[in-house]
């Protein structure tokens, strides 16, 4: 899983808008991974309560069941390397979107915490197959001038997937008076929220069927005439054949990877992994995904009613998207890393206003645990801080994470890189999602102080390390 097709050095203009135009197509079908990654994830926000009478679990249990199916993103993205480069990128998409439609249904009718988070973990597996093999994809069949806009429509539709589960969710809860009462058919509102995961996962599979395999990996397994086919829609005849022998030049320059093959004098590995590694973590360890996963149960822990609460996710979803489409735009224009450093600064004042409103708001006992309530105008702060962070995030470190992933590793590691990359997103993602209920009973002033913390220390990685790829081509990269 490696390099795109480079275009040719000299083009025309019509050259470049019919090379562009169907990747676009391509890129949008395959980034619908990232909804698979959105819904599959955030769809636990608004069952959290729900899940908590229903089993009557305790804060470390409940913890580990909204991130449980990040145990299995983490397996899932480790695997997908390896079976995109031996089975194919779109065999891994629709055995990506099978998993999801397993894990939605199994979820739905769990009769025990334990299967609930078995098939979480189902769920979890083709999320982290889609979170790979997605970007991976894109950055395959992308011209470089343009690498960057579709590779951040992985982030469009990983935030248009936290809309949707969030509407979907409000809308049964809605309709249901409640997540945790019957609504059809017998089952609950909060089980037919998992339910629902069938629906993109159908989609995703179906469209998955309407593109072509990369260029790239056809030509690795022999096929050269069907990329040939391919290439020719959206390169033209005659810079075909320069194009194949590009691409069989760089696969004659790689051998099989393996993690031995990241090995360097930095610690145990190359400088540009741990860069890689770096990204991931910081991404998560903001704290974005406490807002996606927990703030409906939030918002209500600090005074406000379920319904409430719902609208608050689904304001801050259209937020996240919004953002999402602004990065987008400028991307490819101001490049990957100033988009960084303004994101983390704005990352780093948005947390540190909700770390000053929780730290110094009241406290209220609930069953037996002190939670801060918000008054007077701590609340609209908090809601204000909390949207000014997801829009910094959105803006920045969402999209240009994803992008950095799929361009900046060298063709030689860049499949095994990615891997460990991505699977390190997903144990870090794990580590503060299962930890937040226990660090929200302890103190919400403190946790999201160490969120700020991270957002200063993302920036200093980023002035310190990153360097820009904007409009460098795959097989440049060193």
């Amino acid at each position: 899983m490696t390099a795109h097709v480079p275009s040719s050095d000299a083009e025309c203009p019509g050259d470049i808008e019919q090379e562009t135009s169907i990747p676009v197509r391509f890129a949008a079908i395959a980034a619908l991974g990232g909804l698979l990654f959105g819904y599959g994830t955030a769809v636990i926000n608004g069952a959290v309560s729900a899940i908590e009478d229903r089993f009557e679990i305790d804060a470390g249990v409940l913890g580990f069941v909204v991130a449980s199916a990040l145990i299995g993103a983490a397996v899932g993205a480790l695997l997908a390397g390896r079976i995109a480069d031996r089975y194919g990128r779109l065999t891994t998409m629709r055995v990506a979107a099978v998993l999801f439609l397993l894990g939605g249904i199994g979820a739905g009718l769990a009769a025990t915490v334990e299967v609930l988070v078995a098939f979480r973990i189902v769920g979890g597996i083709s999320v982290g197959l889609a979170s790979v093999v997605a970007p991976a994809y894109i950055a395959e069949i992308s011209p470089a001038q343009v690498r960057g806009r579709l590779g951040s429509l992985q982030q469009v539709a990983i935030s248009a997937g936290i809309l949707l589960a969030f509407l979907v969710n409000y809308v049964l809860a809605v309709l249901a008076d409640g997540s945790e009462y019957e609504l059809w058919l017998g089952f609950e509102a909060w089980r037919w929220m998992f339910l629902v995961m069938c629906v993109p996962a159908l989609v995703y599979g179906l469209l998955s069927l309407t593109i072509p395999e990369s260029p790239r990996y056809l030509i690795a397994t022999g096929r050269a005439g069907e990329a040939r086919r391919i290439l020719v829609d959206h390169l033209g005849e005659r810079a075909v054949d320069q194009e194949v022998d590009r691409i069989r030049a760089s696969l004659a320059l790689q051998e099989r990877q393996s993690l031995r093959d990241l090995k360097g004098s930095a610690l145990g590995l190359l400088p540009v992994v741990w860069i890689g590694i770096g990204l991931s973590v910081f991404q998560q360890f903001v704290g974005i995904n406490v807002i996606f996963y927990y703030s409906s149960t939030l918002w209500e822990s600090v005074g406000f009613d379920e319904s409430r609460s719902l609208q608050i996710t689904v304001i801050t979803s259209a937020v996240s998207l919004g953002a999402t489409a602004i990065a987008i735009a400028l991307i490819d224009r101001v490049g990957r890393r100033p988009l960084l450093i303004i994101g983390s600064a704005g990352m780093a004042a948005s947390l540190a206003m909700m770390a000053i409103v929780f730290g110094t708001a009241s406290s209220v006992v609930v069953d037996g645990v002190t939670l801060p309530h918000l008054t007077g105008l701590q609340g609209p702060i908090a809601l204000v801080a909390s949207n000014l962070f997801v829009a910094a995030f959105g803006l920045s470190w969402g999209p240009a994470v994803w992008v950095l992933l799929g361009e900046v590793f060298p063709n030689r590691i860049r499949a095994i890189a990615l891997s460990l990359a991505v699977g390190v997103l997903w144990a870090a993602n794990w580590l503060i999602t299962v930890t937040f209920p226990s660090m929200m009973d302890f103190s919400l002033g403190l946790s999201y102080g160490f969120y700020a913390v991270c957002a200063v220390l993302s920036l200093v990685f980023v002035l310190r390390w990153v360097k820009e790829t904007k409009g460098v081509e795959l097989e440049a990269m060193h």
